[in-house]
């Protein structure tokens, strides 16, 4: 080879990758004049590697460095709406490198009432690698309006269409969009797409799967803001209003929820809870995973006649059974599911447990919540348009569908129960229960309060489990978890109806030494050992 060719042949080698970066920024750049109707794209540019996204909001871990991407904003159906504003689905689309892209979609869901965008990275849910690094094209949107008062700014709500979006339209919107752009840039269809939400993420999920069943292939829905009006009726209620009813009362004779139980009355009553229910999944470690099996009964605590220490006053302990049992209306219908005793109720934080009371804690010094009207709150508590109450999903499924659901134990906004009572409803319409474990499955998360925190392992890839399911078959009978709450401790988190059990041997801070079973199995287990 001359030394002419060999020149050559350096200067093509080391140019090679700005060629390529090149092309890569004129080939995103070219996607602002892309033409689709009703969309406008208002900027497609490269993202170099190595960004990092701020947090969030405080407290939550900054994103990234991600890998070097195409990020494409857009709005679609722009208009005026009430009062003269300005509408439109912003949207914006994180699109990897050729060479990167792992051939699928994936779409991050909202929370609270949406009005931003938030980057387009799949970090949540997604274990130690958003889901952008790991080679899916990933979108966002705001569904539909601006948030102008923070996060749980609904005041869009006075625009039908506005509000239409939001309920349910939006995210379908965006996900036929963006998978127009992917299209066009890679020069083939996705070959898979997911979606990934909690909260009005995880009512989203739901919202999709009923009502546009062939738009994903596999969808994570985690503690689902699936009846708010209900669940708004329970927190802000029914629950104050049980409290209040053994509550002191200040000069004026308000009663003043913060001081209805002590420190020493939270301390006594946990170390109860966990004494009766810690130690059922075979290791008393500060966490109760068998809560469906937790046979505690506030009522234990209960001040005998001249009993003044080491137990709480008896209508407090009734209140507080009231509380978690949920609303009934004057008939005795259940009209929301209770709560869960579980490790997270007293823990306080961005979502505070039920028994979190006091400074930053769930409620404020005083509630007006004395007296309440549940059969007239329950009334006008429902709002069809918003709610996922659907269960026939019998499209989803025969598409090859895939549906995980995960909810928090200690969620004080929504129920797990009320997560799994959707789950189970299931079974009627589509066939039974084994029938539906072939394409959906309930993961309870012990400790954790709404979408995370609290004494949790609150850390997991949900998102490695669905994408095995649709694309290999694997349905995932467990998920690992890991958490800051403990550190050095992983626990497999289990199908419903199965828990993580000890196996009695090993380290109990290792998941490899917890096995998936269900209360009946872990009671015949107990009943066939030789007794002295």
């Amino acid at each position: 080879m001359t030394k002419c060719k060999l020149s050559l042949l350096l200067v093509s080698a080391l140019y090679a990758p700005l060629s390529a970066q090149s092309q890569s920024a004129e080939n995103c750049a070219a996607l602002a004049g892309l033409k689709i109707d009703t969309v406008e794209i208002a900027k497609a540019a490269l993202v170099p590697a190595g960004t990092i996204v701020p947090p969030p909001y405080p407290g939550a871990p900054s994103i990234g460095p991600l890998p070097a991407h195409c990020r494409v904003d857009g709005v679609i159906n722009r208009r005026k709406g009430v009062d003269g504003q300005e509408f439109g689905i912003g949207f914006a689309l994180a699109l990897p490198e050729n060479a990167a892209w792992n051939g699928d979609f994936m779409m991050q869901g909202g929370g609270g009432g949406n009005g931003i965008i938030a980057y387009p990275a799949g970090a949540n849910y997604a274990g130690d690698k958003p889901a952008l690094s790991r080679g899916f094209a990933v979108a966002s949107t705001d569904t539909g309006h601006k948030a102008k008062t923070g996060a749980f700014d609904f005041t869009f709500m006075r625009d039908q269409q506005a509000y239409l979006d939001f309920a349910f339209l939006a995210n379908a919107e965006v996900a036929g969009v963006a998978k127009q752009i992917i299209g066009h840039y890679y020069a083939k269809s996705a070959a898979y797409s997911y979606f990934v939400g909690c909260s009005t993420g995880g009512r989203e999920g739901m919202i999709l799967s009923q009502r546009y069943p062939t738009v994903f292939n596999g969808i994570v829905s985690g503690d689902p803001a699936m009846r708010t009006g209900l669940s708004n009726l329970a927190i802000a209620q029914w629950i104050p209003s049980a409290y209040n009813q053994a509550a002191p009362k200040d000069a004026s004779g308000k009663p003043e929820i913060d001081k209805f139980l002590t420190d020493d009355d939270r301390k006594l009553f946990m170390d109860a809870l966990i004494k009766q229910c810690d130690a059922k999944d075979g290791v008393a470690d500060g966490m109760i995973f068998d809560p469906l099996g937790c046979d505690f009964d506030p009522a234990v605590l209960a001040c005998k006649s001249g009993q003044t220490e080491a137990c709480i006053a008896p209508e407090k302990t009734a209140a507080i059974k009231k509380a978690f049992a949920g609303p009934k209306n004057a008939y005795g219908t259940q009209v929301y599911p209770g709560f869960l005793y579980d490790a997270g109720i007293t823990s306080k934080g961005f979502a505070s447990g039920l028994l979190a009371l006091g400074p930053s804690g769930l409620f404020g010094p005083y509630t007006t919540a004395t007296e309440l009207d549940v059969d007239k709150a329950a009334l006008h508590a429902s709002d069809p348009l918003v709610e996922p109450a659907s269960t026939n999903l019998s499209t989803f499924s025969l598409n090859g569908g895939k549906l995980i659901f995960f909810h928090g134990d200690s969620d004080p906004w929504f129920s797990p129960l009320d997560t799994l009572g959707y789950y189970q409803s299931l079974a009627a319409t589509n066939g039974g229960a084994e029938k539906v474990s072939e394409w959906s499955r309930m993961f309870l998360v012990p400790g954790m309060a709404h979408c995370g925190g609290g004494p949790a392992l609150d850390h997991f890839d949900i998102l490695t489990a669905v994408v095995s399911w649709v694309e290999k078959g694997t349905a995932p009978d467990a998920v690992i978890a890991t958490g800051q709450a403990f550190p050095g401790r992983s626990r497999p988190l289990c199908a419903y109806p199965k828990h993580a059990q000890y196996t009695g041997t090993g380290d109990t801070q290792d998941a490899r030494n917890f096995q998936c079973q269900d209360v009946d199995s872990v009671k015949r287990k107990d009943t066939d050992r030789p007794h002295n």
